[in-house]
Parts: C-alpha cells; structure tokens; sequence
C-alpha cells in the first residue's frame, strides 16, 4: 500500500488579503511561513519518497518550508505547472468581498466552486481537472504503483479537481468540497 498525500499550500498574502489569486505569484504571508513547523509535524510519520509541485511560488515556498522542518534535503521533487490554481481571468488580484458586491454571491460561489463555470477569461474547474488528471495518471499513479509514497503540494483548485478525480465526486457535489491552506488529505493506494 502507497500513500498519496495532498497538502495546499501554506496561506499566502493573497489569501490573506482576500484577494483572486489564480496564476498571479505571490509569496507566502507571514503567518503561513511560521505555519510550517506544524504542518511538518503533521507530516512527520509519514516517510516520503517523492514529491510534486507546480512552479507557483506559494507551493514551492510551502514545499521548502515543510521539507526543511521535515529535515529532507533530497527527495526528488516534480515541478510541473499542471497543478498550477485555477486561472481566475479578470477577476485575478480583485479583492473577493468586492467582487461578490458587483457579481453577487451565487455567481462568485459558482465560479470558484463550480464545475463548469468559468470567470471571465478564466479557467472551470473542468478545465483545471482536464489538465491535473493526465499528470496524476500518467506519472504521479505510475509513482504509487512502484510502492513510492507521494506528496503533492499545491493549490485549492487543482487539488479539488484531484479529490473530484480519485473519490469520483460528482460534478453537482464538487461545490461543496474545500482545502484550507495548509490542509492534508491522505489515500492509502493499492500498489
């Protein structure tokens, strides 16, 4: 049996702030970097053979942080820009509260949290999970099948779109799912 564990990253200034963050780069804040010691320790009895990121600041900020409280200085790690967040079009660096104010609730939950709705010039998280899947298919599941335990930091939406993918959560239902910063979610995966 291998592991998979998701983690989101850690909370950056744009959460912090409130804001659309999407493919924008921004660092962590202050309270996620002092975060990682915990999360560490959360992570601590798992032993971790190999871990994937996308190239976003905040996760691969996140993935320093909690290697080096973890005291790893050598895992293998994947970067790969499928498990970037959602691109969140126009409404990216928009303050979240001001833009429900404009769009009204309902449309802002349906576009952060929807299946097949997509901001303006953005992503759905269809489209997300239509770029995430092929990577956890092709490599990541490839990894498991050897016996490797796998960690995968990354952002809301693309890791939403991986839970959707690996406990078949129904499109009307995925609305409901949510990963604070620096959660876990753990599988055990039959090798």
């Amino acid at each position: 049996m291998a592991k998979l564990i998701l983690l989101r990253h850690l909370e950056s200034q744009w959460n912090k702030e409130n804001r659309f963050t999407g493919w924008t780069d921004v660092p962590l804040s202050q309270e996620g970097i002092a975060s990682a010691k915990e999360v560490a320790l959360k992570l601590s009895g798992f032993e971790i053979d190999k871990v994937y990121t996308s190239p976003l600041a905040r996760n691969m900020e996140t993935v320093y942080l909690v290697l080096k409280n973890l005291d790893e200085k050598d895992l293998p790690v994947v970067i790969n820009k499928a498990l970037n967040e959602r691109n969140y079009g126009r409404l990216q660096g928009l303050n979240k509260s001001e833009v429900k104010k404009q769009y009204g609730e309902e449309q802002v939950r349906l576009w952060r949290r929807g299946w097949d709705d997509a901001p303006p010039e953005g992503e759905s998280l269809k489209d997300v999970y239509n770029r995430v899947v092929p990577l956890y298919e092709e490599q990541i599941k490839n990894d498991l099948k050897a016996g490797m335990n796998v960690l995968v930091v990354a952002s809301h939406n693309s890791l939403r779109a991986l839970v959707k993918h690996i406990e078949n959560i129904p499109d009307e239902q995925i609305i409901d799912l949510e990963m604070p910063t620096g959660s876990l979610k753990e599988y055990d995966i039959a090798t």
